[in-house]
């Protein structure tokens, strides 16, 4: 009988059933994954049983279902994500079971009230039970602090390959002014190095060295300049 109207069903077939009821028997064994295939499902209640297993994880395609009650059973397991597509849902009671895990999240889930899901696995977590469920803090602080962490080891692998660009790049300057400026004959090496600094080194550390080399030569040959006209300079100033 549904809403005056009384239904015969021949050969098994049962997929336009609405109501199933068998509460308060002592119903053994776990629930058929079959029954997820009754789509015109409106209410099904299997309280106070003697279930075991888990809820079927497919029983979100039963899209009518408006009535559940697994209620004083020994079912366990986590609730099926795809029970946050029981839209039509408004009356639900899962508890006195040994459920665990996160209360799937979806506007009818959370729109019920804590007593459904009382005297479950002291883990079932989430709204309407808990606020948060173990872990939740920690997940969300730490993607700040592994990319901090990452953010350091970055910059740390970023100055370890920029300081020897830094660090050839004064050299070549240094070099490039002072064989410029003192108008040297070393002028030109300068820059045929330059122009074949990069076919001619593989190794950066190695092109570094000569480079320092080259400069260390030319303060050399400067300041050796420069003391011999010192010298030149100081029989002027006696006389």
């Amino acid at each position: 009988m549904w809403k005056g109207m009384e239904r015969d069903y021949e050969n098994g077939n049962l997929k336009t059933l609405k109501i199933i009821d068998v509460s308060s028997n002592k119903l053994t064994g776990r629930i058929p994954v079959q029954i997820s295939v009754l789509l015109e499902l409106v209410q099904l209640n299997l309280s106070r049983n003697q279930l075991t297993g888990w809820i079927p994880s497919n029983i979100g395609q039963m899209r009518q279902l408006e009535s559940l009650d697994l209620s004083q059973n020994q079912l366990s397991g986590h609730l099926p994500g795809s029970m946050s597509q029981l839209n039509f849902l408004s009356t639900l009671n899962l508890s006195y079971n040994n459920f665990s895990g996160r209360i799937p999240l979806s506007t009818q889930m959370q729109s019920f009230n804590a007593s459904a899901f009382v005297g479950n696995h002291p883990s079932l977590c989430g709204l309407p039970l808990t606020p948060t469920c173990p872990g939740d803090e920690k997940s969300k602080s730490k993607p700040t602090d592994s990319g901090g962490k990452d953010n350091q080891e970055d910059r740390a692998e970023f100055w370890k390959s920029f300081k020897p660009g830094i660090e050839l790049g004064a050299a070549i300057g240094f070099v490039g002014v002072l064989a410029v400026k003192l108008d040297h004959p070393w002028k030109h090496l300068c820059f045929l190095l330059f122009n074949n600094v990069r076919a001619r080194f593989s190794n950066l550390k190695d092109c570094l060295y000569l480079l320092v080399a080259a400069v260390g030569l030319l303060v050399r040959e400067h300041v050796s300049r420069l003391g011999r006209k010192l010298k030149l300079f100081e029989p002027s100033v006696s006389s």
